[in-house]
């Protein structure tokens, strides 16, 4: 089944006429004789929308319950039943209410269209999702029910609905939009002149630009690249110098000139990177043209006129900016110039203005190559070889006597070596020098620059054009071979900083680094700031150079938005260079969204186990500390009574319950302020060197006589421990047993010696637990298995193996042989060198601290 088409009636404000424009249409379809139905209209109540909904069909609508108010709500289901050719669906962006098919009234039409239903839809500007800030921006108030953009713009007609704001509120007025009782505020609030205005240019705007979209798609669909003058769009053709501030605001002004103008700066560089722009130069500029509300462009193209006039053809331009030569007139013989040539190649759907600027015709230096090509050593033996070798050979041919042709084959051979030695400059010296010497020792007349025979001066050009040819040639072939190995490295460098940065291999302080050591720089910054008006901080820095406050102080300057730029110090980078400097600049604000990610999500985890243990002690507070405390005061009520005369027996039962219930809050109180001292990190040990025989036994005060059996061998090797520390988690481990061990089963408390470590065995014959549960029973409030309220809060274990840790020992769970649970607490034995502490999975990095 094909899709059905969506047509919207767009309008600046409510009130405009979308709904009365979209019924207008549905009588003029039903006159044609289409199947139109109203699948749900809002007419407010106006009585000029409400008269043009007789003669239409209506779908009955949908009554919701919602808050103890029905509400009536389009019937996608009766509408899908029906299955007219058109269905008129008003307020696109309405939310339904809840217990609706869909949440959103878009996605009810999106469901119609997707069985063939063509359907007639009205939506205001300010509910676009993409504008509700400009929209805040402007009226101060912020629209809660959305469309997205996407929805509409794949509409297959918009038609815009326009209304002057006089008029708009001259229909407020008159009560054609809201009652009378509301009239007064909307006028003095949303229905502003100035709103209204604001809120009519954006519609205009964005039906435009989805104008423009369609023309663009047509011209590429139907390949027509003959330029359209629909619209102004004015192509700045930038050099990289200072008369590209002129040439700006001139296009600035000619942009005004025309409704909805545009303005688009382009730089065009060289593919091998040689350049003479500024980079500084082009950063400024490229600053100017967003403030004026143009965009800036960087094209790479060899042939500088035939890039700019595709660039100004693909976006449609009408006009292009240039300014006028800066070239002397004896750097014409090179060529007419880009200006001219634009000229004459722009046809005429192209205007070209030519402006006139200080700079023009006061010469500009050529492109110049990057010395080093063939390394200096070489560039050395070049001119060594291209002049002292004509010299030395002219003085051993006076002696040999060869004659002319055998002389200009040698004189040619040395050119040639200095060619393939030294490039273009040191041959074209040994030809021009070579030739001297030829003509005025072995050309007649002798020893005068004069040639008698005129085949002499045939030779002796094609000697000078040979060694020409042979030096152009070995020049070339250098360039090609340092643009490979250039292109090779940057695609090595570009390769290895997506795989690290991608794994998420690397910080930013080490891709900084690694920017400074790959442009060979004093220092590398990433400066940003939160809008135009704050200052610059350092996000990140590597190198030991100055400090700096802005991104202009530093010799480079890298752009990586509008409020983040990469910024070295130390030399200046040419062209060809800032092309990698500009991934890395992007990698760079990659690598600190994901630090900062990072960093949030650490924190978010830190807050979520704090809330969580917040919410379990909260729970403990709530009844596991309040059942000990509801004991000891009605005992200690009772004992108060004078109605009840209590017997020695009674009174003695009283009293060791009130003791037997402040032992436990005892407890629970004091295992609460260890678990808190171990999340807040404040738990010092005090580490002595002690027997665990003198500790483990002192841990047993609390727990029954014929519960435990202790093991602990006398010649066992002296502990680094905080006795103190060691004692409580010794207790709390004997205390859990002891709870879990069925009734007539003693626990078993043991010690012995492995390596350097004494390790302490709890061993109980209860249920045990299972493997994957046996790490969860070590945080705090858990409780395993169905064990009561009263059994306390789930904390012994945590402050256990907090303690253990604290002291440079661990604890750990193994099962006990035949069933049952063991502890083993395994301890640092004297004298033994402690173990570096072991990093958890989920410890966040601890934040760095950078000084720009």
């Amino acid at each position: 089944m094909a899709r059905g088409r969506l047509r919207i009636y767009l309008g600046a404000a409510p009130g405009v006429g979308k709904t009365y424009a979209m019924l207008s249409e549905a009588h003029r379809r039903v006159e044609r004789g289409t199947d139109c139905v109203v699948a749900f209209v809002e007419h407010h109540p106006r009585p000029r929308t409400d008269l043009l909904l007789h003669g239409l069909e209506q779908v009955t609508r949908r009554q919701l319950e919602y808050r103890d108010t029905t509400f009536g709500e389009m019937d996608v289901d009766a509408v899908l039943r029906r299955a007219p050719a058109v269905a008129l669906v008003d307020e696109l962006a309405h939310t339904n209410i809840p217990g609706s098919r869909n949440a959103k009234r878009w996605q009810d039409v999106q469901e119609l269209l997707a069985a063939g239903i063509d359907v007639v839809s009205t939506v205001d500007i300010q509910h676009l999702e993409s504008l509700g800030d400009v929209v805040e921006s402007i009226t101060g108030v912020r629209q809660r029910e959305t469309v997205p953009d996407e929805v509409v713009r794949r509409a297959d007609q918009i038609e815009l609905v326009d209304m002057s704001p006089q008029a708009l509120r001259r229909r407020m007025a008159h009560g054609n939009i809201y009652p009378s009782d509301k009239v007064d505020a909307a006028l003095s609030n949303y229905f502003r002149p100035g709103n209204l205005t604001a809120l009519r240019e954006l519609a205009l705007l964005w039906v435009a630009d989805r104008v423009d979209e369609y023309l663009n798609q047509y011209r590429s669909e139907h390949r027509v690249s003959k330029i359209w003058g629909s619209r102004e769009r004015i192509v700045v053709g930038l050099t990289g110098g200072p008369e590209g501030r002129t040439l700006i605001r001139r296009a600035a002004r000619l942009a005004e000139k025309g409704a909805g103008g545009e303005v688009l700066a382009v730089y065009i560089a060289r593919s091998d990177g040689l350049t003479s722009a500024s980079p500084e130069e082009l950063a400024v500029q490229r600053t100017l043209v967003e403030d004026l509300g143009g965009t800036f462009h960087h094209v790479v193209g060899d042939d500088i006129p035939a890039a700019l006039l595709d660039f100004a053809r693909g976006v449609n331009a009408t006009q292009i900016v240039l300014g006028s030569s800066r070239r002397k007139a004896w750097q014409y013989v090179f060529g007419p110039g880009v200006g001219a040539t634009v000229a004459r190649e722009s046809g005429s759907d192209l205007d070209v203005h030519i402006v006139t600027h200080e700079e023009a015709a006061k010469g500009r230096g050529l492109p110049v190559a990057r010395g080093g090509r063939l390394g200096r050593a070489r560039v050395v033996t070049g001119w060594v070889v291209g002049l002292a070798g004509p010299a030395v050979l002219a003085v051993l041919l006076n002696t040999a006597g060869l004659g002319l042709a055998n002389d200009m084959l040698l004189f040619l051979a040395v050119t040639v070596a200095a060619a393939l030695v030294g490039g273009l400059l040191p041959a074209l010296a040994s030809a021009a020098f070579g030739s001297l010497l030829l003509n005025y020792f072995y050309t007649r007349p002798l020893h005068r620059l004069t040639v008698a025979d005129p085949r002499n001066i045939i030779a002796i050009a094609i000697f000078v054009g040979v060694g020409v040819s042979v030096a152009s040639v070995v020049d070339l072939a250098a360039r090609r071979t340092h643009q490979a190995a250039r292109l090779r490295a940057e695609s090595e460098i570009l390769s290895f900083l997506a795989g690290n940065v991608l794994r998420g291999e690397t910080s930013l302080e080490e891709l900084l680094e690694r920017v400074r050591e790959t442009f060979a720089v004093e220092s590398a910054a990433l400066l940003e700031r939160a809008s135009d008006v704050d200052p610059w901080t350092c996000a990140g820095r590597a190198g030991s150079g100055p400090p700096l406050d802005r991104p202009e102080d530093a010799d480079v300057d890298m752009p990586v938005s509008d409020h983040m730029a990469l910024a070295l110090t130390g030399r200046v980078l040419p062209a060809e260079d800032r092309r990698v400097l500009a991934a890395f600049a992007a990698q760079a604000a990659v690598v600190l969204d994901r630090r900062r990610l990072r960093e949030e999500a650490d924190q978010a985890r830190v807050l979520a186990e704090g809330n969580r243990i917040r919410t379990a002690l909260l729970a403990a507070v709530s009844h596991d500390l309040r059942t000990p405390l509801a004991g000891i005061k009605v005992a200690v009520t009772s004992l108060r009574s004078d109605d009840v005369a209590w017997s020695e027996e009674d009174r003695a039962e009283l009293l060791e319950g009130i003791e037997e219930g402040a032992d436990r809050l005892d407890h629970l109180v004091g295992n609460l302020l260890d678990v808190s001292r171990l999340q807040t990190g404040t738990v010092t040990p005090l580490i002595r060197e002690i027997d665990v025989d003198e500790v483990v036994p002192m841990a047993l005060g609390g727990v029954p006589e014929d519960g435990v059996d202790l093991d602990v061998p006398e010649t066992l090797p002296m502990v680094a421990v905080d006795p103190g520390l060691l004692e409580r988690s010794v207790a709390n481990l004997v205390e859990n047993a002891v709870k879990y061990s069925p009734r007539g089963r003693r626990v078993l408390v043991s010690a012995s010696a492995l390596a350097d470590r004494v390790e302490v065995r709890v061993v109980d014959r209860g249920p045990g637990v299972p493997d994957e549960a046996k790490d969860r029973i070590f945080e705090p409030f858990q409780r395993y298995g169905d064990a009561p309220r009263g059994a306390g809060v789930g904390l012994g274990l945590a402050v256990a193996r907090g303690f253990a840790e604290a002291m440079g020992g661990t604890l750990d769970a193994e099962d006990t042989p035949g069933g049952g649970l063991t502890m083993v607490l395994s301890l640092r034995a004297a004298g033994s060198p402690p173990e570096p502490p072991a990093s958890r999975p989920d410890t966040a990095e601890p934040e760095r601290q950078t000084l720009c």
